[in-house]
Protein backbone atom coordinates (compact mmCIF):
# COMPACT_ATOMS: atom_id res chain seq x y z
CA UNK A 1 0.00 0.00 0.00
CA UNK A 2 1.38 3.22 -0.78
CA UNK A 3 2.68 5.72 2.09
CA UNK A 4 1.97 8.49 2.90
CA UNK A 5 4.16 11.56 1.08
CA UNK A 6 6.90 12.97 2.98
CA UNK A 7 7.87 14.96 -0.28
CA UNK A 8 6.29 18.20 -1.54
CA UNK A 9 4.59 17.44 -4.68
CA UNK A 10 6.33 20.24 -5.90
CA UNK A 11 9.75 18.93 -5.15
CA UNK A 12 8.64 15.32 -6.57
CA UNK A 13 7.54 16.73 -10.04
CA UNK A 14 11.02 18.69 -10.24
CA UNK A 15 13.20 15.28 -9.66
CA UNK A 16 11.52 13.25 -12.12
CA UNK A 17 11.61 16.14 -14.65
CA UNK A 18 15.47 16.10 -14.04
CA UNK A 19 15.45 12.08 -14.04
CA UNK A 20 13.79 12.61 -17.46
CA UNK A 21 16.11 14.93 -19.07
CA UNK A 22 19.37 13.08 -17.29
CA UNK A 23 17.66 9.58 -18.95
CA UNK A 24 17.59 11.28 -22.05
CA UNK A 25 20.97 11.34 -22.74
CA UNK A 26 21.72 7.80 -22.22
CA UNK A 27 18.99 6.75 -24.38
CA UNK A 28 20.35 8.95 -27.22
CA UNK A 29 23.58 7.52 -27.16
CA UNK A 30 22.19 3.94 -26.16
CA UNK A 31 19.97 3.81 -29.09
CA UNK A 32 22.68 4.45 -31.43
CA UNK A 33 23.94 0.92 -30.83
CA UNK A 34 20.51 -0.17 -32.78
CA UNK A 35 21.97 2.13 -35.65
CA UNK A 36 25.44 0.56 -35.64
CA UNK A 37 23.85 -2.96 -36.06
CA UNK A 38 21.59 -1.62 -38.93
CA UNK A 39 24.52 -0.37 -40.97
CA UNK A 40 26.56 -3.24 -39.36
CA UNK A 41 24.10 -6.18 -41.79
CA UNK A 42 23.55 -3.40 -44.34
CA UNK A 43 27.35 -3.54 -45.09
CA UNK A 44 28.17 -6.61 -43.73
CA UNK A 45 30.06 -7.20 -47.10
CA UNK A 46 31.27 -4.34 -48.56
CA UNK A 47 35.16 -4.34 -49.25
CA UNK A 48 36.74 -1.92 -47.14
CA UNK A 49 39.34 -0.71 -49.84
CA UNK A 50 41.06 -1.65 -52.92
CA UNK A 51 44.07 -3.54 -52.18
CA UNK A 52 46.91 -3.11 -54.50
CA UNK A 53 50.11 -5.48 -54.90
CA UNK A 54 53.09 -4.56 -52.93
CA UNK A 55 55.35 -4.85 -56.20
CA UNK A 56 58.61 -3.01 -54.36
CA UNK A 57 59.40 -2.22 -50.61
CA UNK A 58 58.98 1.25 -49.75
CA UNK A 59 60.97 2.94 -46.34
CA UNK A 60 58.75 2.63 -43.79
CA UNK A 61 59.70 4.46 -40.39
CA UNK A 62 58.57 2.20 -37.42
CA UNK A 63 58.13 4.70 -34.14
CA UNK A 64 57.97 3.49 -30.76
CA UNK A 65 56.82 5.96 -28.20
CA UNK A 66 58.29 5.21 -24.69
CA UNK A 67 58.04 6.48 -21.68
CA UNK A 68 58.78 4.21 -18.55
CA UNK A 69 58.20 0.30 -19.88
CA UNK A 70 60.59 -1.26 -18.38
CA UNK A 71 58.36 -4.61 -18.58
CA UNK A 72 58.18 -4.39 -21.63
CA UNK A 73 60.31 -2.61 -23.95
CA UNK A 74 62.58 -5.32 -24.96
CA UNK A 75 59.41 -7.53 -26.35
CA UNK A 76 58.03 -4.99 -28.80
CA UNK A 77 61.91 -3.80 -30.12
CA UNK A 78 62.01 -7.68 -30.79
CA UNK A 79 59.28 -7.82 -32.17
CA UNK A 80 59.78 -4.95 -34.79
CA UNK A 81 63.24 -6.64 -35.74
CA UNK A 82 61.14 -9.98 -36.35
CA UNK A 83 59.12 -8.41 -38.91
CA UNK A 84 59.41 -10.29 -42.48
CA UNK A 85 60.43 -6.84 -44.38
CA UNK A 86 63.98 -5.81 -45.99
CA UNK A 87 66.34 -4.55 -43.24
CA UNK A 88 67.06 -1.66 -45.23
CA UNK A 89 63.91 -0.83 -45.71
CA UNK A 90 62.72 0.03 -42.24
CA UNK A 91 64.18 2.45 -40.08
CA UNK A 92 63.28 2.23 -36.26
CA UNK A 93 62.99 5.05 -34.18
CA UNK A 94 62.45 4.43 -30.65
CA UNK A 95 61.34 7.92 -29.00
CA UNK A 96 62.78 7.43 -25.64
CA UNK A 97 61.07 10.08 -23.04
CA UNK A 98 61.75 8.24 -20.24
CA UNK A 99 63.16 9.10 -16.67
CA UNK A 100 64.04 5.89 -15.17
CA UNK A 101 65.81 2.48 -16.10
CA UNK A 102 64.02 1.55 -19.00
CA UNK A 103 66.73 4.10 -20.40
CA UNK A 104 69.24 2.10 -19.68
CA UNK A 105 67.64 -1.44 -21.06
CA UNK A 106 66.87 0.62 -23.91
CA UNK A 107 70.16 1.60 -24.92
CA UNK A 108 71.43 -1.95 -24.66
CA UNK A 109 68.90 -3.20 -27.42
CA UNK A 110 68.81 -0.88 -29.52
CA UNK A 111 73.05 -1.45 -29.45
CA UNK A 112 71.96 -5.08 -30.22
CA UNK A 113 70.20 -4.38 -32.73
CA UNK A 114 72.13 -1.94 -34.32
CA UNK A 115 75.12 -4.72 -34.26
CA UNK A 116 72.89 -6.74 -36.27
CA UNK A 117 72.41 -4.27 -38.96
CA UNK A 118 69.12 -3.02 -38.45
CA UNK A 119 68.49 0.87 -38.88
CA UNK A 120 67.31 1.91 -35.29
CA UNK A 121 67.78 5.08 -33.34
CA UNK A 122 67.37 5.95 -29.78
CA UNK A 123 65.85 9.23 -29.73
CA UNK A 124 65.89 11.08 -26.58
CA UNK A 125 64.65 15.00 -26.30
CA UNK A 126 65.70 15.61 -23.05
CA UNK A 127 62.14 16.42 -22.18
CA UNK A 128 58.28 15.74 -22.62
CA UNK A 129 57.30 18.53 -24.11
CA UNK A 130 53.84 18.00 -26.09
CA UNK A 131 53.83 14.18 -24.30
CA UNK A 132 53.35 11.10 -27.05
CA UNK A 133 52.34 13.79 -29.82
CA UNK A 134 55.71 15.70 -29.22
CA UNK A 135 57.53 12.62 -29.31
CA UNK A 136 55.65 11.37 -32.66
CA UNK A 137 55.87 14.84 -33.94
CA UNK A 138 60.03 15.11 -33.17
CA UNK A 139 60.87 12.04 -34.85
CA UNK A 140 59.10 12.35 -37.77
CA UNK A 141 60.91 15.59 -38.49
CA UNK A 142 64.00 13.02 -38.30
CA UNK A 143 62.55 10.05 -40.11
CA UNK A 144 63.37 9.08 -43.79
CA UNK A 145 60.80 6.58 -44.33
CA UNK A 146 57.23 7.19 -47.19
CA UNK A 147 54.82 5.83 -44.26
CA UNK A 148 55.38 5.57 -40.54
CA UNK A 149 54.15 2.64 -38.64
CA UNK A 150 53.23 3.42 -34.98
CA UNK A 151 53.32 0.75 -31.91
CA UNK A 152 52.91 1.60 -28.52
CA UNK A 153 55.28 -0.66 -25.97
CA UNK A 154 52.88 -3.14 -25.12
CA UNK A 155 51.99 -4.29 -28.70
CA UNK A 156 53.02 -7.17 -30.05
CA UNK A 157 53.37 -6.62 -33.90
CA UNK A 158 52.79 -9.58 -36.14
CA UNK A 159 55.80 -10.46 -38.40
CA UNK A 160 53.45 -9.82 -41.52
CA UNK A 161 52.63 -6.86 -40.11
CA UNK A 162 53.64 -4.42 -43.14
CA UNK A 163 53.56 -6.64 -45.88
CA UNK A 164 49.81 -6.78 -44.68
CA UNK A 165 49.13 -3.14 -44.21
CA UNK A 166 50.82 -1.75 -47.31
CA UNK A 167 49.31 -2.73 -50.37
CA UNK A 168 45.85 -0.55 -49.17
CA UNK A 169 48.05 2.66 -50.00
CA UNK A 170 48.01 1.69 -53.27
CA UNK A 171 45.12 4.05 -53.80
CA UNK A 172 46.79 7.25 -53.35
CA UNK A 173 43.56 8.64 -51.05
CA UNK A 174 44.55 6.61 -48.33
CA UNK A 175 46.14 7.95 -45.43
CA UNK A 176 45.77 5.72 -42.87
CA UNK A 177 45.59 1.90 -41.92
CA UNK A 178 44.23 0.88 -38.76
CA UNK A 179 44.33 -2.77 -37.73
CA UNK A 180 42.13 -4.48 -34.75
CA UNK A 181 43.56 -4.83 -31.44
CA UNK A 182 43.83 -8.71 -29.90
CA UNK A 183 43.94 -9.19 -26.76
CA UNK A 184 46.84 -11.28 -25.47
CA UNK A 185 45.65 -11.24 -21.69
CA UNK A 186 42.16 -10.97 -22.15
CA UNK A 187 41.64 -14.45 -19.82
CA UNK A 188 43.74 -13.04 -17.20
CA UNK A 189 41.23 -11.64 -14.63
CA UNK A 190 37.40 -10.77 -15.04
CA UNK A 191 38.57 -7.07 -15.37
CA UNK A 192 41.01 -7.81 -18.78
CA UNK A 193 37.66 -9.76 -20.09
CA UNK A 194 35.14 -7.35 -19.20
CA UNK A 195 37.69 -4.66 -20.74
CA UNK A 196 37.96 -7.15 -24.08
CA UNK A 197 34.43 -7.14 -24.36
CA UNK A 198 34.33 -3.12 -24.43
CA UNK A 199 37.37 -3.20 -26.98
CA UNK A 200 36.13 -5.46 -29.24
CA UNK A 201 32.66 -3.44 -29.20
CA UNK A 202 34.79 -0.51 -30.69
CA UNK A 203 36.70 -2.16 -33.12
CA UNK A 204 34.16 -4.86 -34.27
CA UNK A 205 31.63 -2.77 -34.65
CA UNK A 206 31.91 0.71 -34.75
CA UNK A 207 35.35 1.12 -36.63
CA UNK A 208 33.84 -1.43 -38.79
CA UNK A 209 30.78 -0.19 -39.10
CA UNK A 210 31.96 3.63 -39.37
CA UNK A 211 34.85 2.70 -42.08
CA UNK A 212 32.24 0.92 -44.36
CA UNK A 213 29.37 3.02 -44.27
CA UNK A 214 31.49 6.45 -44.96
CA UNK A 215 31.93 8.29 -41.41
CA UNK A 216 35.03 9.48 -39.44
CA UNK A 217 36.74 6.64 -37.95
CA UNK A 218 40.27 7.30 -35.70
CA UNK A 219 43.42 5.90 -34.91
CA UNK A 220 43.93 4.21 -32.15
CA UNK A 221 47.20 5.89 -31.21
CA UNK A 222 48.92 2.69 -32.27
CA UNK A 223 49.05 -0.70 -34.76
CA UNK A 224 48.64 1.67 -37.87
CA UNK A 225 50.48 3.01 -40.34
CA UNK A 226 50.12 6.38 -41.72
CA UNK A 227 51.20 8.04 -44.76
CA UNK A 228 53.59 10.44 -44.04
CA UNK A 229 52.28 13.04 -46.61
CA UNK A 230 48.80 12.62 -44.78
CA UNK A 231 50.49 12.99 -41.53
CA UNK A 232 52.08 16.53 -42.55
CA UNK A 233 48.87 17.52 -44.48
CA UNK A 234 46.91 17.50 -42.01
CA UNK A 235 49.11 20.13 -39.64
CA UNK A 236 51.10 17.38 -38.02
CA UNK A 237 50.84 16.35 -34.51
CA UNK A 238 48.90 18.51 -32.06
CA UNK A 239 49.31 18.52 -27.92
CA UNK A 240 46.96 20.50 -27.14
CA UNK A 241 44.36 17.53 -26.18
CA UNK A 242 45.07 14.27 -24.80
CA UNK A 243 43.85 12.58 -27.66
CA UNK A 244 46.18 13.36 -29.92
CA UNK A 245 45.47 10.56 -32.16
CA UNK A 246 41.59 11.06 -32.23
CA UNK A 247 42.42 14.93 -33.17
CA UNK A 248 44.88 14.15 -35.91
CA UNK A 249 42.38 11.54 -37.39
CA UNK A 250 39.48 14.21 -37.84
CA UNK A 251 41.91 16.76 -38.99
CA UNK A 252 42.61 14.24 -41.99
CA UNK A 253 39.56 13.37 -43.16
CA UNK A 254 38.42 16.78 -42.93
CA UNK A 255 41.26 17.72 -45.58
CA UNK A 256 39.44 14.62 -47.44
CA UNK A 257 42.11 11.71 -46.95
CA UNK A 258 40.40 8.16 -46.64
CA UNK A 259 41.47 5.64 -44.04
CA UNK A 260 40.80 1.82 -43.74
CA UNK A 261 40.04 -0.61 -41.26
CA UNK A 262 41.54 -3.74 -40.97
CA UNK A 263 38.71 -6.12 -38.68
CA UNK A 264 40.55 -9.56 -40.22
CA UNK A 265 43.89 -8.65 -39.31
CA UNK A 266 44.97 -8.16 -35.45
CA UNK A 267 47.88 -6.57 -33.38
CA UNK A 268 48.29 -8.19 -30.59
CA UNK A 269 48.30 -5.84 -27.07
CA UNK A 270 48.43 -6.13 -22.99
CA UNK A 271 45.42 -5.21 -21.12
CA UNK A 272 45.65 -2.84 -18.39
CA UNK A 273 45.74 -5.45 -15.30
CA UNK A 274 45.15 -4.10 -12.62
CA UNK A 275 41.80 -1.58 -12.04
CA UNK A 276 43.90 1.99 -11.38
CA UNK A 277 45.85 1.34 -14.27
CA UNK A 278 42.22 0.77 -16.02
CA UNK A 279 41.39 3.93 -14.41
CA UNK A 280 43.88 6.14 -15.49
CA UNK A 281 43.76 4.93 -19.17
CA UNK A 282 39.84 5.30 -19.07
CA UNK A 283 40.25 9.19 -17.76
CA UNK A 284 42.89 9.80 -20.48
CA UNK A 285 40.74 8.72 -22.78
CA UNK A 286 37.45 10.36 -21.83
CA UNK A 287 39.29 14.01 -20.93
CA UNK A 288 41.09 13.77 -24.43
CA UNK A 289 37.89 12.95 -26.23
CA UNK A 290 35.97 15.86 -24.66
CA UNK A 291 38.61 18.22 -25.45
CA UNK A 292 38.70 16.78 -28.95
CA UNK A 293 35.55 17.48 -29.75
CA UNK A 294 35.61 20.91 -28.55
CA UNK A 295 38.70 21.66 -30.98
CA UNK A 296 37.03 19.72 -33.47
CA UNK A 297 33.27 19.67 -33.41
CA UNK A 298 32.95 23.48 -34.85
CA UNK A 299 34.89 22.46 -37.72
CA UNK A 300 32.85 19.58 -38.82
CA UNK A 301 29.91 21.36 -38.87
CA UNK A 302 31.53 24.18 -41.09
CA UNK A 303 32.70 21.80 -43.08
CA UNK A 304 31.01 20.96 -46.63
CA UNK A 305 30.42 17.47 -45.03
CA UNK A 306 27.01 15.37 -45.57
CA UNK A 307 24.58 15.85 -42.88
CA UNK A 308 24.58 12.42 -41.62
CA UNK A 309 28.70 12.28 -41.49
CA UNK A 310 28.38 15.77 -39.33
CA UNK A 311 25.80 13.66 -37.14
CA UNK A 312 27.86 10.66 -36.57
CA UNK A 313 30.63 12.91 -35.95
CA UNK A 314 28.89 14.61 -33.28
CA UNK A 315 28.13 11.27 -31.78
CA UNK A 316 31.48 9.78 -32.02
CA UNK A 317 33.23 12.72 -30.67
CA UNK A 318 30.88 13.76 -27.94
CA UNK A 319 29.97 10.06 -26.77
CA UNK A 320 32.03 10.53 -23.35
CA UNK A 321 29.55 12.96 -22.42
CA UNK A 322 27.24 10.21 -21.40
CA UNK A 323 29.38 9.36 -18.12
CA UNK A 324 28.12 12.47 -16.14
CA UNK A 325 24.44 11.14 -16.51
CA UNK A 326 25.85 8.05 -16.00
CA UNK A 327 26.44 8.93 -12.46
CA UNK A 328 23.14 11.07 -11.91
CA UNK A 329 20.72 8.25 -12.65
CA UNK A 330 23.03 5.76 -9.98
CA UNK A 331 22.43 9.33 -7.54
CA UNK A 332 18.75 9.54 -8.46
CA UNK A 333 17.60 6.21 -7.92
CA UNK A 334 16.91 6.19 -4.33
CA UNK A 335 14.41 9.20 -4.69
CA UNK A 336 12.97 8.21 -8.02
CA UNK A 337 12.46 5.12 -6.06
CA UNK A 338 11.01 6.73 -3.06
CA UNK A 339 8.42 8.49 -5.45
CA UNK A 340 7.25 5.55 -7.13
CA UNK A 341 6.28 4.31 -4.23
CA UNK A 342 3.98 6.59 -4.00
CA UNK A 343 1.78 5.34 -6.49
CA UNK A 344 0.57 8.77 -8.02
CA UNK A 345 3.21 8.49 -11.12
CA UNK A 346 2.29 5.42 -12.40
CA UNK A 347 1.47 7.05 -15.74
CA UNK A 348 5.08 8.82 -16.44
CA UNK A 349 6.83 5.61 -14.90
CA UNK A 350 5.11 3.54 -17.56
CA UNK A 351 6.61 6.60 -19.99
CA UNK A 352 9.65 6.25 -18.64
CA UNK A 353 10.28 2.12 -18.81
CA UNK A 354 10.85 2.70 -22.78
CA UNK A 355 14.17 4.38 -21.96
CA UNK A 356 14.85 0.17 -20.97
CA UNK A 357 15.23 0.31 -25.34
CA UNK A 358 18.42 1.96 -24.91
CA UNK A 359 19.78 -1.07 -22.76
CA UNK A 360 18.93 -3.68 -25.31
CA UNK A 361 20.31 -1.38 -28.04
CA UNK A 362 23.91 -1.67 -26.06
CA UNK A 363 23.29 -5.12 -25.65
CA UNK A 364 22.88 -5.78 -29.55
CA UNK A 365 25.63 -4.03 -29.74
CA UNK A 366 28.27 -6.02 -27.87
CA UNK A 367 26.54 -9.22 -28.78
CA UNK A 368 27.30 -8.85 -32.23
CA UNK A 369 30.57 -7.48 -31.29
CA UNK A 370 31.48 -11.08 -29.56
CA UNK A 371 29.36 -13.44 -32.60
CA UNK A 372 31.56 -11.71 -35.32
CA UNK A 373 34.76 -12.81 -34.21
CA UNK A 374 34.92 -15.62 -31.29
CA UNK A 375 33.56 -18.82 -32.02
CA UNK A 376 32.72 -19.39 -28.41
CA UNK A 377 30.72 -15.80 -28.40
CA UNK A 378 28.13 -17.65 -26.15
CA UNK A 379 30.45 -18.04 -23.05
CA UNK A 380 31.98 -14.00 -24.16
CA UNK A 381 28.85 -12.06 -24.00
CA UNK A 382 27.55 -13.62 -20.38
CA UNK A 383 30.14 -10.82 -19.11
CA UNK A 384 27.72 -8.41 -20.29
CA UNK A 385 26.35 -7.41 -17.01
CA UNK A 386 29.97 -7.46 -15.50
CA UNK A 387 31.06 -4.99 -18.21
CA UNK A 388 27.78 -3.03 -17.33
CA UNK A 389 28.70 -2.66 -14.17
CA UNK A 390 32.33 -1.55 -14.49
CA UNK A 391 31.17 1.38 -16.38
CA UNK A 392 29.01 2.71 -14.04
CA UNK A 393 31.67 1.88 -11.17
CA UNK A 394 33.59 4.00 -13.47
CA UNK A 395 31.20 6.80 -13.99
CA UNK A 396 32.84 9.43 -10.80
CA UNK A 397 36.50 8.57 -12.46
CA UNK A 398 35.32 9.57 -16.03
CA UNK A 399 32.62 12.32 -14.84
CA UNK A 400 35.82 13.58 -13.20
CA UNK A 401 37.74 13.44 -16.74
CA UNK A 402 34.47 14.82 -18.42
CA UNK A 403 34.50 18.21 -16.28
CA UNK A 404 38.04 19.00 -16.43
CA UNK A 405 38.39 18.62 -20.68
CA UNK A 406 34.94 21.01 -20.37
CA UNK A 407 36.36 23.17 -17.91
CA UNK A 408 40.19 23.17 -20.23
CA UNK A 409 41.88 22.12 -17.11
CA UNK A 410 45.18 20.71 -18.26
CA UNK A 411 46.58 18.00 -16.75
CA UNK A 412 50.13 15.52 -17.92
CA UNK A 413 49.59 12.53 -20.50
CA UNK A 414 49.63 9.74 -17.43
CA UNK A 415 50.75 6.59 -19.66
CA UNK A 416 48.78 3.43 -18.78
CA UNK A 417 51.31 0.85 -17.53
CA UNK A 418 52.12 -2.40 -18.32
CA UNK A 419 53.53 -5.60 -16.72
CA UNK A 420 54.92 -8.00 -19.21
CA UNK A 421 51.49 -10.06 -18.39
CA UNK A 422 50.85 -12.63 -21.09
CA UNK A 423 47.76 -15.04 -20.72
CA UNK A 424 47.31 -15.82 -17.06
CA UNK A 425 50.71 -15.81 -16.59
CA UNK A 426 52.32 -12.71 -14.69
CA UNK A 427 51.91 -10.23 -11.89
CA UNK A 428 50.94 -6.60 -11.54
CA UNK A 429 51.32 -6.27 -7.35
CA UNK A 430 54.93 -6.25 -7.09
CA UNK A 431 56.00 -4.06 -9.96
CA UNK A 432 57.52 -0.40 -10.07
CA UNK A 433 54.72 1.37 -11.48
CA UNK A 434 51.39 0.59 -9.59
CA UNK A 435 49.88 2.50 -7.95
CA UNK A 436 50.04 2.69 -4.06
CA UNK A 437 47.52 5.60 -3.28
CA UNK A 438 44.17 5.44 -2.44
CA UNK A 439 42.38 8.84 -3.70
CA UNK A 440 39.26 10.58 -3.01
CA UNK A 441 37.72 9.04 -5.93
CA UNK A 442 37.93 5.78 -4.40
CA UNK A 443 36.30 7.21 -1.15
CA UNK A 444 33.29 8.72 -3.18
CA UNK A 445 32.81 5.21 -5.00
CA UNK A 446 32.39 3.65 -1.81
CA UNK A 447 30.14 6.19 -0.63
CA UNK A 448 27.99 5.78 -3.61
CA UNK A 449 27.84 1.66 -3.14
CA UNK A 450 26.72 2.28 0.75
CA UNK A 451 24.05 4.26 -0.94
CA UNK A 452 22.82 2.04 -3.63
CA UNK A 453 22.87 -0.47 -0.93
CA UNK A 454 20.67 1.17 0.87
CA UNK A 455 18.17 1.61 -2.42
CA UNK A 456 18.33 -2.15 -2.67
CA UNK A 457 17.15 -2.58 0.63
CA UNK A 458 14.72 0.46 0.37
CA UNK A 459 13.15 -1.35 -2.73
CA UNK A 460 12.96 -4.55 -1.37
CA UNK A 461 11.28 -3.31 1.71
CA UNK A 462 8.98 -1.48 -0.69
CA UNK A 463 8.40 -4.14 -2.82
CA UNK A 464 9.51 -1.93 -6.03
CA UNK A 465 11.16 -5.07 -7.54
CA UNK A 466 11.73 -3.68 -11.08
CA UNK A 467 14.13 -1.06 -9.48
CA UNK A 468 16.33 -3.89 -7.75
CA UNK A 469 18.30 -5.40 -10.63
CA UNK A 470 19.20 -1.66 -11.83
CA UNK A 471 20.58 -0.72 -8.63
CA UNK A 472 22.30 -3.98 -8.45
CA UNK A 473 24.70 -2.89 -10.89
CA UNK A 474 25.44 0.57 -9.67
CA UNK A 475 26.15 -1.25 -6.19
CA UNK A 476 28.30 -4.41 -8.14
CA UNK A 477 29.95 -1.75 -10.13
CA UNK A 478 30.82 0.97 -7.40
CA UNK A 479 31.78 -1.44 -5.00
CA UNK A 480 34.15 -3.70 -7.13
CA UNK A 481 36.20 -0.81 -8.75
CA UNK A 482 36.52 1.13 -4.87
CA UNK A 483 37.33 -2.24 -2.98
CA UNK A 484 39.26 -3.30 -6.17
CA UNK A 485 41.18 0.15 -6.40
CA UNK A 486 42.07 0.17 -2.45
CA UNK A 487 42.87 -3.62 -2.03
CA UNK A 488 45.09 -3.17 -4.89
CA UNK A 489 46.79 -0.01 -3.51
CA UNK A 490 47.53 -1.95 -0.26
CA UNK A 491 48.46 -4.48 -2.01
CA UNK A 492 51.20 -2.72 -4.21
CA UNK A 493 52.71 -1.36 -1.28
CA UNK A 494 52.91 -4.94 0.96
CA UNK A 495 54.83 -6.02 -2.19
CA UNK A 496 56.72 -3.31 -3.95
CA UNK A 497 60.37 -3.92 -3.88
CA UNK A 498 63.41 -2.02 -5.46
CA UNK A 499 64.09 -2.78 -9.32
CA UNK A 500 67.32 -3.94 -10.66
CA UNK A 501 67.94 -3.29 -14.19
CA UNK A 502 68.47 -6.00 -15.83
CA UNK A 503 68.04 -7.28 -19.37
CA UNK A 504 64.39 -8.72 -20.08
CA UNK A 505 63.89 -12.32 -21.40
CA UNK A 506 62.52 -12.39 -25.03
CA UNK A 507 59.57 -12.76 -25.51
CA UNK A 508 58.70 -14.76 -28.73
CA UNK A 509 56.98 -12.87 -31.92
CA UNK A 510 53.84 -13.42 -32.66
CA UNK A 511 53.77 -15.46 -36.10
CA UNK A 512 51.04 -14.65 -38.74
Amino acid sequence: MPKEHKMSPRVENALLIFYIIVLSFPFIFGSNGFLMIYYYFKYRKKQVARKGELKDFPVVTIQLPVYNELYVVNRVVDAICAMDYPKDKIEVQVLDDSNDETTSILAQKVSEKAREGFDIKHIRRGNREGYKAGALKYGLAQARGEYVAIFDADFIPRVDFLKKTLPYFADRKVGLVQTRWEHINSNYSLLTRAQAIALDGHFVIEQQVRNKAGFFINFNGTAGVWRRSCIEDAGNWESDTLAEDLDLSYRAQLKGWQFVFLKEYTSPAELPADVNALRSQQFRWTKGAIEASKKLLPRVWKSKLPLRVKIHSTVHLSAAMVYPFVLLIGILQVPIVYIKHSGEYDPTFMLMSGFIFAFFGSFMFYLYSQKDVYKDWRRRIYLFPVFMAGSMGLSVNNTKAVIEGLLGWKTEFVRTPKYGVTGKQGSWADKKYTEKKVNWVSIAEILLAIYCLAGIIMSIVDLEIAAIPFQLLYFSGFGAISYLSIKQAVLARKTAVRFTPKTEPVVQNIGK
